[in-house]
């Protein structure tokens, strides 16, 4: 197998673009592709100050590693959660990788800051973990981008991301999710610029950048993911893909071309009517923190009473920096132990 740039023995195949790369020109392809994204959706410009939302997982990891390597100011921001036997693995990762280069890591912790953890909160509330989990992480990614002065969140959803998130949607037509699904969703009052600078590269793709770019990452998914639909939806396009390699990046862009704007209009149109969900005009502000709401108070701070928790713990408290984490006694996994994925296996054998 040989790379389609120089001819020299490749290390991995991209299916759906019907090449293969060495090492090299593997990673110049996820900078590129990476790079388009963002001048195509102009998601971010040279001087903008960047937060980038970590988990220690490959695809936040590699996202910030291919923004700092492209120029931007890029700082971390990681929330523990309180899983049990999770979340302080991926807590090492996340600070393993910013101090190895001297990044700015901001870190707040559900239960140090808030009384709760998302297993506890998702009991309390009746939710799914997942439920849960995504309430208090837009809450706390919003309220450190705006505290910090960001001028733009970046998160690391990849294609196979988008791709599912689109499928589910479609099979419900879920319309109002199906007008927001875009790779930018512009600031206004309240909320932060987010952006998906990953839209272009597969979970494959991000972690063979990763290996390639010896960068250490939690390799475990989530306990409370299992049962999740996002990845029923992943397993059924993955076997389309195996198929017909390309479907999922045409299913995607294909829907950002030719069918968003109708959604996002038809969305609108409704939202002015009153017969949707509220519009921005109807939004009042969380009487606890401040938050945009439609009720007195925000959905973050109703889970964190159902929670037993305290919002007014964390209030104004986002520790900062580069933590000395020496006492961490979970040690992080080798490049080397982790071998045993396929992913791993063909990048380091050029299969």
């Amino acid at each position: 197998m040989k790379c389609v740039v120089c001819r020299e023995s490749a290390v991995i195949d991209v299916r759906r673009a019907n090449s293969n790369f060495c090492s090299d020109h593997f990673l110049r392809f996820c900078q590129e592709q990476m790079s388009r994204a963002i001048r195509e959706f102009d998601m971010l410009s040279p001087t903008d100050r960047v937060l980038v939302a970590v988990s220690g997982g490959k695809d936040s990891l590699a996202v910030w590693d291919l923004l700092q390597r492209s120029g931007y100011e890029a700082d971390g921001l990681y929330v523990g959660l309180g899983i049990d036997g999770y979340s302080d693995t991926s807590g090492v990762y996340a600070r393993a990788f910013a101090e190895s280069r001297g990044l700015k890591l901001i870190e707040i912790d559900l239960p140090t800051d808030y009384g709760y953890d998302i297993p506890t909160g998702a009991r309390a509330a009746r939710r799914a973990p997942c439920s849960a989990c995504g309430t208090s992480k837009r809450h706390l990614f919003d309220k450190a981008a705006l505290e910090g002065s960001y001028d733009v969140l970046v998160t690391g959803h990849n294609l196979d991301d988008e791709a599912a998130v689109l499928f589910g949607n479609v099979l419900r037509w879920q319309t109002e999710y199906l007008a927001r699904q875009m790779p930018v969703l512009q600031a206004r009052v309240g909320f932060p610029k987010k952006v998906k600078p990953l839209i272009r590269l597969s979970e494959r793709d991000t972690a063979a950048y990763c290996i390639l770019q010896s960068i250490d990452y939690m390799v475990e998914e989530c306990p409370m993911s299992a049962g999740n639909k996002h990845l029923g939806y992943k397993e059924a396009l993955n076997s389309i893909e195996l198929a017909s390699p390309g479907t999922k990046s045409d299913f995607y862009s294909g829907f950002l071309r030719k069918a968003s704007a109708l959604f996002r209009a038809e969305y609108l149109e409704k939202s002015a009517a009153g017969r949707d969900s509220p519009s921005v005009e109807d939004l009042t502000y969380c009487e606890r923190c401040s938050a945009p709401s439609t009720a007195s108070l925000c959905a973050f701070c109703r889970l964190v009473d159902k929670a037993g928790g305290s919002a007014r713990v964390g209030e104004g408290r986002i520790a900062s920096g580069l933590e000395d984490n020496a006492a961490q006694s979970v040690r992080i996994t080798t490049r080397a132990e982790r071998l045993a994925s396929s992913t791993t296996r063909e990048v380091e054998a050029g299969q």
